[in-house]
């Protein structure tokens, strides 16, 4: 309970919230949620509770599953038991409601790996591989990470060195199959046992890009923590990045967290008991890109007129950001090992997800109830007084 108000019901994300119910906040989100204990690692979602397990077979009608470990090179067991396993789990879990109407399940754009060009949305075919290597095998998979735990454990290996084998256990296997790493490996096999274990389940596959700060609702700029292209922002602000690996022509595919939460709403309302299996891709790339020397304007800009102050109290200046685009030119100018992933241009078809937004039109969802289409952002303009902005104020 105290994890659930420090992480959720503190969050600065419900201070509209709060501020519509004062002290009457917490007994408003109480009448409306159940807060359960449980570990998706495991069967039944580590439910102790068997009361309370047999009244959410009763009761529950739709799942939705969010959870994932998205650390690019998290250890192998623990990145299979979450979001491989963990998806199964909660398939499972629904299998054995009484009226499950449907199960939406949250992945990422990225288990296409490293394809260049136009990305279908299409689902996984159990085994099936990125780089036509023979078909992989996820319980082996499975075997393989548990086995190589225990032969650490038994050799008395440090923590340390248990941790690094594991991780390193975990990339090695995504790349022998075509995946870069070992979270888009493992969300692609969670997504494969979905598939093929979803018998008469409903079933939704939302594969976000890259998640951004909200664009509007409950308020713009909302983020929770510095992620993915957010590194970069604030490196550069603080003076400590001023050149990167990329194309400058590539379209980067960004995404506001709103418009992901109201493309699952609409997902669950369109797609409950629809024995078929949809995958919506939920990007820009298509409707609304953005390439990345655009990118680099709008931060030169922000950070020019509104500059970092350093630990010091003196102004940070930043200079005009360098685009590398091949890797000697790069490490000769920068001896780290730091590479960011902007050299593969590729787009994300979201057909189906265009046919879910005239779904909305059709049900009266007006654009200003749930609005998940990207065509309407400005992104100079949400980068500027949106983005950065909330960027800067939760890294203070």
């Amino acid at each position: 309970m105290q994890r659930l108000r420090d992480e959720v019901i503190g969050n600065e994300l419900f201070k509209n919230l709060r501020e519509m119910h004062g002290t009457g906040f917490e007994a408003f989100l109480f009448e409306r949620m159940i807060p359960v204990a449980g570990n998706i690692a495991r069967e039944n979602l580590g439910i102790a509770d068997s009361k309370m397990m047999e009244e959410m077979w009763r009761e529950v009608t739709v799942v939705v599953n969010l959870a994932a470990i998205t650390n690019f090179s998290a250890r192998y067991n623990v990145a299979l038991s979450i979001n491989t396993l963990g998806a199964k789990h909660v398939l499972d879990f629904a299998k054995k409601c009484a009226r499950p109407d449907i199960v939406l399940h949250v992945s990422t754009a990225y288990v296409c790996g490293e394809k260049c060009g136009l990305v279908e949305e299409k689902p996984f075919r159990v085994g099936e591989t990125l780089n036509g290597s023979p078909d992989l095998d996820i319980k082996q998979e499975i075997d393989l990470a548990n086995e190589t735990l225990e032969q650490l454990r038994s050799r008395k290996a440090t923590n340390e060195d248990e941790k690094v084998a594991m991780k390193e256990l975990g990339l090695t296997r995504a790349r022998m199959y075509g995946w870069p790493n070992t979270y888009v490996f493992t969300k692609a096999l969670g997504e494969m046992l979905i598939g093929d274990n979803k018998e008469n389940i409903p079933v939704a596959i939302i594969r976000p890009t890259i998640i951004t700060s909200t664009y509007k609702e409950p308020f713009p700029g909302w983020v929770d923590g510095i992620r993915t292209i957010d590194h970069m922002f604030i490196g550069y602000g603080k003076g400590k990045v001023r050149c990167f690996l990329g194309n400058s022509k590539c379209t980067l595919d960004l995404i506001p967290g709103d418009m992901v939460v109201n493309t699952i709403i609409m997902a669950m309302v369109a797609n409950a008991n629809q024995l078929s299996q949809a995958i919506y891709h939920v990007g820009s790339s298509i409707r609304n890109p953005v390439n990345i020397l655009k990118l680099k304007q709008y931060g030169h800009s922000y950070f020019s007129n509104h500059p970092w102050i350093g630990r010091d109290g003196k102004v940070v200046r930043v200079r005009e950001p360098i685009i590398f685009t091949k890797t000697d030119s790069f490490y000769r100018y920068m001896n780290i090992r730091y590479v960011l992933p902007f050299k593969r241009c590729c787009r994300f078809d979201d057909l189906n997800t265009e046919k879910l937004r005239a779904v909305a039109r059709e049900v009266g969802a007006g654009a200003d109830a749930f609005n998940f289409d990207p065509k309407c952002i400005d992104w100079e303009d949400y980068f500027m007084n949106t983005h950065l902005p909330g960027l800067v104020k939760i890294t203070f």
